[in-house]
């Protein structure tokens, strides 16, 4: 492979780039800084957030652009990016998480679960491992994350799961919602990127890639739960009673609705962005049947995602010559070992550019990136609102890159073996 010559601020954008990668597998350092030099806690608790490291180095990188091509067109540059996607997980995330959505999933959850012959507490824990990713085909993939964290967290994080367990479950987690996505072709980031282009319908994705995502989600899923059962049914407290199911039909109908038309309008922020100011209207006149919104953690995923178009603007020279002139085998597990490090919608939108390209090329690229779409949190768009809602039932309240990618290695082979073996 040949690099294309590069601009200085290309070069320049390609360290920091580097830079903020290094950081992101470096933030339980910064988090034990915190508790050993109490003094600058703030600084290094702020520099242990994996949703700040991109945004902070994106800063950085204006602050170089600035100072080397001038304030015209650094403000171009950033004019030119598309901030849709932050945007539009911040609302999905929001709405996803509040109460009455977060009930109705628990109730069916429950009512699946009574349908399984085990436990109730191991049942529950297969589902939000399996079925709740699936979900992401259809209520897109940070709403299926967001709502899997939150039953993880409520249910199982917070009551004593050994540390093997919950690393276990976070890796296969997102490399489930990352492949759980594409049975359609408006859910999953990276298929969004190329659906329109490549003339993909919903069809088409399931006939080659859905029904081969949904079998290693299932075997994953089924494999862990079995093997951790015992540990499940003895710590295990999913919801089911109480006051988080007790919410009015319509109320419920009316978070949903909301839901519904943010994904509609997923390509329009102008639309639902209006809709979301009536969804927090609607919140606060009804706050009886409401919990906080989640709305720190919302934006700090934004800041991150926002971070990563900011950043990942200027990467295209090295990625496309990655990618180019590549047997589609080798790309497959070039482009799931690239987005571990580059965000899995970034990678296939710059293949889009590519013109000219096989059907077979169109398949490694996407199959590849969305394999690889839970070795990291910056893999896949959804995997920071994740992290922001679990991280909390982690030593120092940080999760390690290492332990989550290693944790990831396992439902990742099955994954490939699903893409490259079935059919």
């Amino acid at each position: 492979m040949t690099l294309p010559a590069a601009s200085t601020p290309e070069l320049v954008a390609a360290i920091i780039f580097a830079v903020a990668v290094l950081h992101t597998f470096s933030t339980k350092f910064f988090a034990h800084l915190a508790h050993l030099q109490p003094r600058h806690a703030g600084l290094w608790h702020l520099l242990a957030e994996v949703e700040v490291v991109f945004g902070f180095w994106a800063f950085v990188l204006v602050v170089s652009l600035l100072w080397m091509s001038g304030q015209e067109a650094a403000v171009s540059y950033l004019e030119a990016r598309n901030f849709g996607e932050p945007m539009f997980v911040f609302v999905v995330m929001v709405i996803a998480a509040s109460r009455p959505i977060v009930s109705t999933v628990i109730g069916a959850v429950r009512l699946i679960a009574t349908m399984i012959p085990v436990s109730r507490e191991v049942s529950v824990f297969f589902l939000c491992l399996s079925v709740v990713p699936l979900l992401g085909s259809f209520i897109t993939e940070p709403a299926a994350m967001t709502l899997a964290a939150l039953l993880l967290r409520d249910g199982y994080f917070r009551h004593g799961l050994s540390h093997r367990l919950k690393y276990a479950a976070l890796g296969m987690l997102f490399v489930n919602v990352s492949i759980g996505g594409v049975m359609t072709n408006f859910a999953a980031p990276p298929v969004l990127m190329v659906a329109g282009k490549w003339q993909w319908d919903s069809l088409y994705m399931f006939s080659h890639f859905g029904w081969k995502a949904a079998s290693a989600v299932l075997f994953n899923a089924l494999v862990l739960t079995w093997f951790f059962r015992h540990e499940l049914a003895e710590k295990g407290r999913p919801q089911g009673d109480g006051e988080t199911l007790r919410m009015p039909v319509t109320v419920a109908s009316i978070h949903i609705l909301f839901l519904v038309g943010v994904v509609l309008f997923a390509h329009h922020p102008v639309v639902f962005m209006g809709l979301f100011l009536f969804f927090l209207g609607y919140t606060e006149a009804y706050k009886q049947h409401q919990d906080r919104l989640i709305l720190r953690e919302g934006l700090l995923v934004a800041f991150f995602l926002s971070g990563l178009v900011v950043l990942g603007g200027l990467q295209q020279w090295w990625l496309q010559a990655a990618l180019t002139d590549v047997e589609p085998t080798v790309l497959y597990f070039l482009a799931t070992a690239l987005t571990a490090i580059t965000d899995n919608a970034a990678l296939t939108y710059l293949a889009s550019l590519v013109e000219g390209v096989s059907p077979a090329f169109k398949h490694a690229v996407v199959a590849g990136a969305v394999t690889g779409g839970g070795l990291t949190i910056i893999a896949n768009a959804p995997n920071p609102a994740g992290a922001a809602i679990l991280k909390g039932s982690f030593d120092d309240e940080s999760i390690s890159p290492l332990g989550l990618f290693l944790a990831a290695l396992p439902p990742t082979c099955v994954a490939i073996f699903a893409f490259q073996a079935l059919g």
